[in-house]
Formats: C-alpha cells, structure tokens, sequence
C-alpha cells in the first residue's frame, strides 16, 4: 500500500484540520483531491487513494468536525459553504494552483459548489452518488441516525451497527469487511468504548430542507469542464430518474452505474476504478491562459447572477 503522511492546515476561521497526503511518484502531472460524505472521514479512500497515488499525488481531507480535523465551535458552521472555503484554503496551504476532484455525497456538493465559483482551478470533477436532485428518502434514511451513533465496546459490535445500517448498500460484504468498515467509521475513546468518528453536533443544521437546495445552477456549471458521475445501483439518494436527468442537463457528462451498490460506492469496485482510470489519464496537467481567462469570467458571471437573484 502506498504511505501518506498526516498533515495539518488551519480554515478561515481558524479551525485545525488535517489531511492525508499521498505524494505519488515525482513526475505526477496532476494533484486529485478526495472529499468524503457527510459522516465520514479520510478513510473512506484508503483503498482508493494508494490506487490513485501511484500516478498522481492525491490529498485526502478530514472535513471539519471529522477525524483528525478540530471541532467547529459552532455547529452552524457545518454547512457547504464553510467546507468549500476549507477546500480552498487546503490547496492555497499545499500549493495546488489547479487540481481534479473526487467527491461522495456531500463531497460531490462541495465539489459542484467550486466548480462554479472557481472553475479555473478546477481540471475535472468526478461526484459520486450525488447530483442536483437529492431524494427526500435517501436523506430521511441519514437523518435518521445521525448523531445518534451508540457508543460500542468491540469492534465486532461496531462492525454489527454499521452492517445493521449498510446491509443493503453493500449486499455482498462479509465479516471481514464489515470489521474493516468499522475501522473506517468508528475510533476509540481514552475511556475505552468506541465511537462514530465524527462530531455529533454536524447533526444541527442538517435537517429535509436540504434537499430543497437548488443545487441545479451548480450542477450547470459542469459543462465548462471535464465531469464523470457515479451512481450505485441501489442509490436511495440518486434515484436513476434524476441520474439520466443529470446527462441532459451537462451533455458532456460521462456517467458509470456501479452494480451491487446504493450510497454510496466506495470507488474500489472494478467498475468505478476502470472509470476513474481513463477519466483522470484524459485530464490536462494544466489549464492554459485562455482557458482559465474563459472559466473565470463565466464564474464571475453565474456569481453575479446568483447576488441579483438572493442567492448569494
């Protein structure tokens, strides 16, 4: 397995967060950097970035309040908007001028959001198991046991929940794996018992008005770049109805269905690793000048529109 190293970079608001970096070999011509879903944490691609480190350098964060990142002081800071401008100041601190993007479920929002406000930074997006078009079930389903995790005594126990929880996203999982799932999701207290690793609190302004964000004018901004989405077959939270929309709203968007999988894929399946394969080795190193004069001007435009409209 290819090493990372734990690094650390300080928000806007002066939070502590911490990222995984995966240098890749000295001639990797792109920087991927994977955003994890609401609940989760750099883990979650720790089959994935090793895969991907052997060509590029890929950058793994724990969003705030999740892993090894602080705790925000205020729970109402747990909202897109501050994780996009965490995203930014994590490729101002490393260095990253321009940069391809993985995003699960919320990371896939994030991901829209800076494709629209900062295209010219931005070589390509992949979203995984997310669009414009969230389904009130898969996000009643979430909200049904988030921040409400029970402390365990064993890992067997943890693995138990979360196989409790993700049976049916992941039918063919066996005990094994689900121990390794655990592992991802739950740590260990000074106390002893083990927890869900995140903060509970990320809970507060998470509520079904959610799904009425208008995520669409984001979503739009995609056909200024190279985009692959990423459904699970089984999604409760990208229903195949709005995952077809999705193509006549961006016409470039490359789109792959994973089998045997709801929300959402891990992106080790053969499937999904194919697809991010060919997608990646097809993104420009960089942007050129005129390129990124295009983007930035588009960006500064669908900006202006969204203040006219309240939006902003």
């Amino acid at each position: 397995m290819t090493s990372f190293t734990s690094q650390y970079y300080t928000s806007h608001d002066g939070l502590k967060l911490h990222y995984r970096d995966y240098a890749g070999p000295a001639t990797a011509r792109l920087t991927v950097i994977c955003i994890p879903g609401l609940t989760r944490n750099a883990r979650d691609f720790e089959d994935l970035a090793p895969h991907l480190a052997q060509t590029y350098r890929v950058l793994s964060p724990d969003l705030r309040g999740r892993g090894l990142s602080e705790y925000a002081k205020d729970p109402f800071t747990y909202t897109p908007p501050h994780y996009v401008r965490d995203i930014a100041a994590l490729m101002d601190a490393t260095g990253q001028k321009q940069v391809a993007l993985i995003g699960t479920s919320l990371g896939g929002i994030v991901s829209m959001v800076l494709c629209a406000i900062m295209p010219q930074r931005i070589l390509g997006v992949v979203l995984n198991d997310v669009g414009p078009e969230i389904d009130p079930a898969g996000l009643s389903r979430i909200g049904s046991y988030l921040g409400k995790n029970k402390p365990v005594a064993s890992w067997e126990e943890a693995a138990a929940a979360i196989k409790e929880l993700d049976g049916k996203i992941f039918p063919d999982y066996a005990g094994d794996t689900w121990i390794k799932m655990a592992k991802r999701r739950y740590v260990q207290t000074p106390e002893g018992p083990l927890r869900a690793d995140y903060d509970f609190n990320i809970a507060k302004p998470f509520t079904a008005s959610t799904g009425n964000a208008d995520l669409i004018p984001f979503f739009r901004s995609l056909r200024r770049l190279p985009a692959l989405a990423i459904r699970g077959a089984t999604s409760d939270l990208l229903r195949a109805e709005a995952f077809n929309r999705m193509k006549h709203m961006v016409p470039n968007l490359r789109q792959v269905v994973v089998p045997n999988r709801g929300h959402a894929p891990y992106l080790d399946e053969p499937v999904a690793l194919s697809a991010l394969d060919a997608f990646l080795d097809q993104l420009p190193s960089r942007l050129g000048f005129f390129t990124r004069l295009r983007r930035a001007v588009g960006s500064a435009f669908f900006l202006a529109k969204l203040k006219i409209q309240g939006v902003i």
